[in-house]
Order: structure tokens, then C-alpha cells, then sequence
């Protein structure tokens, strides 16, 4: 065919010139600005309004906010709990001082679940996160690949599912000097708390891999770990975040129970929730005890709190990985990209909003 002087401009012309359909490129150049722009409105501004349009996610944001702000100005604010500082058994708000009381030797219980919400916070985040990257590259590379990696690495995964998980952290926190490390004790506790999320995203995996756009991208050459990475991991994140945030209620609970029990080890310098409820009920019997319950309603309080506000937002969280919600809630891709006009006549839809 002649090639003529004027530039081509449109699909059509390119396919008669030889050209291929991946060489097409859009129409409207965006500039540097519009960019950024565009991209701070995808990454930031559209989950904080899906976030904040949900009454749910609203409070879990605000009882969430509320802990990592203790966890990480707490210390810096509220003195550390020091042995009689104050009263023996002062009940709450009966002072300003001790808003929360005091324990049977003078400390102050607000200053303890301040200081014990940080390693909490360390615990729950390695463990969680922990579980998470586990169980995300087991379950998706055995779904993908299969064959072999897949025969191997399922065995491996029944293995971890046919051991109690009680027992072996119970073993594990007796064999292994782990002191009171919370990232330690937060990995240890999910120790094979991955197998079960790695089985559920094999089987989701199975239902992906033959999807029409990751055929593509294998016929394309393009490599198993970017396939993993762009075409199907992004598919799955509303379930691995809801198994994100249900490990980390896990590791409250798990850890909170072994510390009441006694089994995770204790120093002088360990916080913990589950510490200040068996020293509440060991030291002053604050089951039976109307002049200790204060004690024991203190850490008991921050454990539910806590545990509701990961609740709430692992219900909400779905809503920030629906591509319709997001598109609803996006004004770059709405508002900006594709003029009216251009959909009136060639019945097309604005860039980043699904067809019905």
C-alpha cells in the first residue's frame, strides 16, 4: 500500500497500514498535572469517599484512627505507669488524675492500656500480615501454575491444616526463647493460620486463570509473576482483606488469651491487655470484687472496642475494590475524561465505567 504524507491518525488507518490494535493510543493527551491529579484521585480521594459514604467504614475508621493515634502519641503524651503513683483501688472517674482508677498497687490503669496498645498493634499487623503473604503466594501460585508446584505446595497446606493451631503455638512459645517481642509473638500465633486463606485463593485462582485477558497476557509472553501481580491478586483483594482483618482480630483474641492464661511468657516490661486482666483477677478477684471491676472492665472495654472497629471495616471493605462503586465515587474518570458529547453519538461509556 502507498504511504501518504499525512499522519494517521485513527484505529481503522493504522490496521489497513499494518499497524495492530495495541498500537492504538488515546485520542487526549493528559498533561503532567492532570496526572497527578487523576492519580491522587484513584489512590486517595475515591477510597476516602466510598470509606466515608459507608456508615459502617465511617466508625471503624474513627475506632481504628483512635487506637493508632494511642499506639503511636499515646506514650508520648501519658507518663508510664510507675508503682504507687497514686491511691490504692481508686475506682474510675472518681479523678481526674486516673480517669480509669488505679490497680491494688497505686498504677494508673489508663496509662497501662495506653502503653499496651502499641505492642498490640505490633502484634496484630505482623500477624496478620504475616498470614496474608503466605497464604496470597502459596494459594495463587499453586492455582496458577499447577501440575507439580501445585501437588507440592497443597500438601505442604494440608499438613498445616491437619495440626491444632493451639497446641503447636502452645509448643512453639515453650520450645523457642521468643521474650516479648510482639512481632514474634504476633507471627507465631498465625503461624498456620495461612493454610485455610491459601486453599480458598487456590480454588479462586482456578475460576481466573482461564479468564479471556490473562490468556492474553500468557500469549503476550508477559511473566507468571506480573500475570499474578496485575490480572488476578487485584480480583481477589476484597477476600484477602476481609481474611486480613479477620487474622487480625485472631491475634487480639489469641494473644489476650494466652497472656490471661499465662502461657506467653512475661517480663517487667510487657503490655498487655490479657496481662492486666490476669493480674485484675489474680491480685484483687475483680470477678467478685465490686472495688476491682473497674479494673478488670478497663482492658476487657479496649478488647471489644478494638475487635468491632476491625469488624465494621472488614464489612465495608468490599466496597473499596468494586470497580462500579469506584467509578461512581471517581470525579477524574466521571467528570473529566470523556465529554458528553462523545457518547451521544457512538453510544460509548466514559473511560472507567462499566457497561450494564
Amino acid at each position: 500500500m502507498k504511504r501518504t504524507d499525512e499522519p494517521r491518525t485513527t484505529a481503522d488507518e493504522r490496521q489497513t497500514d499494518g499497524g495492530s490494535d495495541f498500537e492504538t493510543v488515546a485520542d487526549v493527551r493528559l498533561s503532567s498535572s492532570e496526572r497527578y491529579r487523576q492519580t491522587a484521585d484513584e489512590l486517595l480521594m475515591t477510597p476516602a469517599r466510598i470509606v466515608w459514604s459507608d456508615w459502617r467504614a465511617r466508625i471503624a475508621v474513627c475506632v481504628l484512627g483512635f487506637y493508632l493515634f494511642l499506639g503511636v502519641f499515646g506514650p508520648l503524651i501519658v507518663s508510664e505507669p510507675s508503682l504507687g503513683e497514686g491511691p490504692v483501688l481508686l475506682g474510675a472517674f472518681y479523678s481526674l488524675e486516673f480517669p480509669l482508677g488505679t490497680t491494688s498497687r497505686g498504677e494508673d490503669i489508663l496509662a497501662q492500656v495506653i502503653y499496651a496498645t502499641r505492642p498490640m498493634l505490633q502484634m496484630v499487623a505482623a500477624g496478620a500480615v504475616f498470614t496474608v503473604i503466605v497464604a496470597t503466594i502459596v494459594g495463587t501460585t499453586a492455582g496458577y501454575k499447577g501440575g507439580v508446584v501445585d501437588s507440592v505446595l497443597m500438601t505442604l497446606t494440608d499438613v498445616m491444616l491437619t495440626i491444632p493451631g493451639l497446641p503447636l503455638v502452645i509448643v512453639l512459645v515453650t520450645v523457642l526463647e521468643i521474650g516479648a517481642n510482639p512481632y514474634l509473638i504476633g507471627v507465631l500465633l498465625s503461624v498456620n493460620a495461612w493454610a485455610g486463606l491459601a486453599r480458598a485463593l487456590r480454588s479462586q485462582v482456578l475460576t481466573l486463570r482461564d479468564a479471556e485477558y490473562v490468556e492474553a497476557s500468557r500469549i503476550m509472553g508477559v511473566p507468571t509473576r506480573e500475570i499474578l501481580s496485575v490480572d488476578i491478586i487485584p480480583n481477589l483483594m476484597p477476600y484477602i482483606t476481609m481474611n486480613f482483618v479477620k487474622q487480625g482480630r485472631a491475634v487480639i483474641f489469641g494473644s489476650v488469651g494466652l497472656y490471661f492464661l499465662g502461657i506467653l511468657p512475661q517480663n517487667s516490661d510487657t503490655q498487655n491487655w490479657g496481662l492486666m486482666i490476669d493480674t485484675a483477677v489474680s491480685d484483687a478477684g475483680a470477678v467478685n470484687s465490686a472495688a476491682a471491676v473497674h479494673w478488670l472492665l478497663a482492658p476487657i472495654f479496649a478488647v471489644i472496642t478494638f475487635a468491632m472497629g476491625l469488624t465494621l471495616f472488614a464489612q465495608s471493605a468490599d466496597r473499596l475494590f468494586n470497580p462500579r462503586v469506584r467509578a461512581r465515587h471517581a470525579k477524574t474518570t466521571s467528570d473529566d475524561d470523556e465529554p458528553p458529547e462523545r457518547n451521544e453519538g457512538d453510544g460509548t461509556a466514559p473511560a472507567g465505567v462499566m457497561q450494564g
